[in-house]
């Protein structure tokens, strides 16, 4: 039922997102996903007799002191997680000089984290978001539920252009009430969110997922060009070919790039640093073997 009222264009791209994500789930990311992330904890599963290199601290006194020698709990741990993506869908994600949209990637970067998670059997819940929330999905499981958020990034039309980051961490934390692994992708083009990143990491476990256009890096040499903030509407020419304001532009844009880094690290955040000319295969692969090695 979940193809029902999807346009053509839009069902062509979920199905060629939908295949090449679940081919590179099963191909490549099998077993990674699992190994990076525990569950929520550990459960009581039964008491058995102490044997040598046992931890001591699982002896359960009250069934030793009954029985006359020692005994110790056994735990197990709880798997299933949920994963919550946040993915921001302001103006700025629209832009792409490459073969996709930032959109576009977005939603493939959430289809692989989806069908991992499904293959996992773990939940996965979804909030899109510009300067306010725009939709909530709740989490569930499934292929079926894979498709939905496939097509709820890709066909989305945000009703607003900018965007507040902290409000969409903000939201999480309203709805969330148990511990979340949250992937929150975006361009990061925002302001005033560092206090709700830290806050919602003492809570969640947050995963930043930064997409950046090389173009948005690098100004080419195009004469005068007329530019537009995608998310405010403020225009500007430029002379494109001086020298100087693409130096300008370039270690301004670096400077806020790495200033966003920064703050990831300061933060105690992980991230996985996301290029639209550049496969994200690898920082994924890359991002899971180190929360494994970790663990």
């Amino acid at each position: 039922m979940v193809l029902i009222m999807i346009a053509k264009e839009v069902l062509k791209k979920i199905q060629k997102i939908h295949i090449r994500t679940n081919y590179i789930v099963n191909d490549m990311f099998a077993g990674e996903y699992e190994s990076a992330f525990r569950g929520r904890g550990m459960e009581f599963e039964e008491v058995r007799e102490y044997t040598p290199g046992d931890d001591i601290r699982d002896i359960d006194w009250n069934v030793t002191a009954r029985f006359g020698h020692p005994f110790v709990k056994v735990y197990r741990e709880e798997r299933e997680l949920t994963i919550m993506l946040l993915v921001d869908v302001s103006s700025s994600s629209l832009f792409g000089s490459q073969k996709q949209l930032k959109q576009e990637l977005a939603a493939e970067i959430a289809s692989v984290l989806a069908f991992a998670a499904t293959k996992s059997n773990d939940k996965v819940g979804l909030i899109i978001f510009s300067d306010h929330i725009e939709s909530f999905i709740p989490p569930q499981k499934g292929n079926n539920h894979v498709w939905r958020v496939i097509k709820e990034v890709l066909e989305h039309t945000p009703a607003a252009t900018q965007t507040d980051i902290a409000g969409a961490l903000n939201y999480l934390n309203k709805i969330a009430r148990r511990r979340v692994v949250t992937f929150l992708v975006s361009d990061f083009i925002a302001d005033n969110y560092e206090k709700a990143l830290r806050a919602t990491n003492k809570k969640h476990d947050v995963i930043a997922v930064p997409i950046t256009d090389p173009r948005e890096l690098e100004f080419p040499k195009a004469g005068i060009v007329e530019l537009q903030d995608a998310e405010t509407g403020e225009t500007m020419l430029v002379d494109s070919s001086d020298e100087h304001f693409r130096k300008g532009y370039r270690l301004l844009a670096e400077k806020r790039l790495n200033d966003t880094f920064d703050l990831f690290r300061s933060a105690k955040v992980d991230y996985i640093d996301i290029r639209t000319n550049i496969p994200y295969i690898e920082p994924m692969m890359k991002f899971f073997r180190m929360r494994e090695k970790r663990l």
